[in-house]
């Protein structure tokens, strides 16, 4: 099994895996200003046979719409081998070769991911193009998103499917906790005199939160090969309601003092759970940007939920702005749930022009903050670019560990449990600590273990 690494190599953002140079595993973008996109394969647009997503947020699914654009020739020359000891063998960085795939034109790959994902995927997608229209790049069009749904395929967790147009794999999703519809993907190939497979986990938390239930790895079937994310790698998670409770006791404490309490989210997964967390505890909060229309998008999906009447309660007891409302909520002290999580556009940047320098008001950062996004330059430097004027911020910013990745254990364990069950290669990817966590693994699972480059290449023979 052949597989090039077209993204999320020592990074969070852009994840892109290409299998057998006709299988692709996500294809997201990096939500820096501009987006930074994935490697296509050798140059210019490339058409696989078939795309596996394994969840909708951008830096998995963004660009998965350029895929339905007009394809030049896709190789497909897989490599075989016997039955042994797997290993893997590192070719020439950004290298691609093999004959031409036949699949060009409008014909377009075929594309698996659960059904919510789906809905999610097409919502970011049309989002994307608004916010490229705003700053001016585009990356595709509405004609690429149209397509995406024509030729997506939704599948059920657990429900096995064999990859026509690529032949020879069969397909499995399995929950992965770390958003509504996200999936750990299991990809099997028979051709021949070979049989080797591969678990890709996208992003994935085994602990609890309050919007849906967390992996079983257990239920995580074995793999020849592991492709896991890294994003905390060193760094384990805090008890969650330990952490909810500060978090609380600080958005009450910044109303007290009259200010506004401004919490930045992820618009799928991050402001629901956000939401849920201030009603459990009385508060109520203003909602504003993407996250409501994803709330929507719940709301027909409830057998990913954990507990959909919960979510549709602590959204029917909040208040919904839009862009003609937003004065009103900044009118007395308040909470302010909004997009974007990592403060790169969305009506978050409205709040901050107005609330800046205002030292009882407070930003409570709920997630991780890619390097590269105003998020981190406020982290690190205090300052946010908004919308061309860079702002120095004096109103509090404290950041909050409301992960939905697994913590170092968590992932450790996987690892662990992987390599028990019979694993022999191990992918680090999707983290910036990636070679320090292959240097554990080797040591401590008796794996070969690998932290990728970019545009770098590996047979698994």
């Amino acid at each position: 099994m052949k597989l090039k690494f077209l993204g999320g190599c020592n990074e969070v953002g852009r994840s892109a895996i290409l299998v057998d140079e006709k299988i692709v595993l996500d294809y997201g973008l990096r939500p820096s200003d501009p987006p930074e996109v994935p490697l296509t394969n050798g140059g210019g647009t490339f058409s696989p046979e078939s795309v596996v997503i394994s969840h909708a947020h951008l830096d998995h699914s963004g660009m998965v719409p350029s895929l339905m654009a007009s394809a030049v020739r896709a190789g497909t020359g897989a490599g075989k081998g016997e039955r042994r000891k797997r290993r893997s063998r590192s070719g020439k960085a950004g290298s691609g070769s093999g004959r031409g795939s036949g699949v060009s034109g409008r014909a377009g790959p075929e594309v698996f991911m659960t059904s919510v994902t789906s809905d999610l995927a097409q919502l970011l997608s049309r989002d994307t193009i608004k916010v490229g229209k705003d700053q001016g790049f585009s990356l595709f069009g509405e004609e690429e998103v149209k397509w995406l749904g024509e030729k997506t395929q939704t599948l059920a967790y657990g429900e096995r499917v064999a990859l026509n147009g690529s032949g020879d794999y069969d397909l499995e999703l399995h929950n992965a906790g770390h958003i509504p519809g996200s999936s750990g993907i299991h990809l099997k190939k028979e051709a021949k005199d070979e049989e080797i497979s591969l678990f890709y986990t996208g992003d994935t938390k085994t602990g609890p939160s309050r919007l849906m239930k967390s992996a079983s790895p257990d239920d995580f079937p074995a793999a020849d090969i592991l492709l896991i994310e890294s994003t905390y790698y060193g760094k384990d998670h805090r008890d969650r309601r330990e952490l909810e409770k500060e978090f609380v006791d600080s958005v009450k404490e910044t109303l007290n003092a009259g200010g506004t309490a401004i919490v930045p989210c992820f618009a799928v997964g991050r402001t629901q759970e956000i939401v849920m967390i201030l009603h459990s505890h009385g508060l109520t909060p203003f909602v504003d940007g993407m996250g409501l229309a994803v709330f929507g998008l719940f709301k027909n999906h409830p057998s990913f939920l954990k507990n959909a009447k919960a979510l549709n309660a602590a959204f029917g007891d909040s208040e919904f702005v839009n862009s003609r409302k937003r004065k009103k909520s900044l009118a007395k002290p308040s909470v302010i749930v909004t997009t974007a999580g990592m403060l790169n556009g969305g009506p978050v940047l409205y709040y901050l022009k107005r609330t800046y320098d205002d030292p009882k008001s407070k930003i409570l950062l709920t997630g991780y903050q890619i390097e590269g996004t105003n998020g981190r330059r406020l982290v690190e430097e205090s300052c946010v670019d908004a919308d061309g004027e860079v702002l120095k911020v004096r109103s509090q910013v404290e950041q909050y560990d409301f992960s939905a990745h697994a913590g170092d254990s968590e992932l450790k364990e996987l690892v662990s449990r992987f390599c028990r069950n019979g694993t022999e290669v191990v992918f680090m990817v999707h983290g910036e600590r990636t070679e320090e966590f292959a240097a554990w693994a080797r040591e401590n699972c008796g794996c070969e273990a690998v932290a990728p480059k970019l545009g770098e290449d590996f047979e698994i023979v």
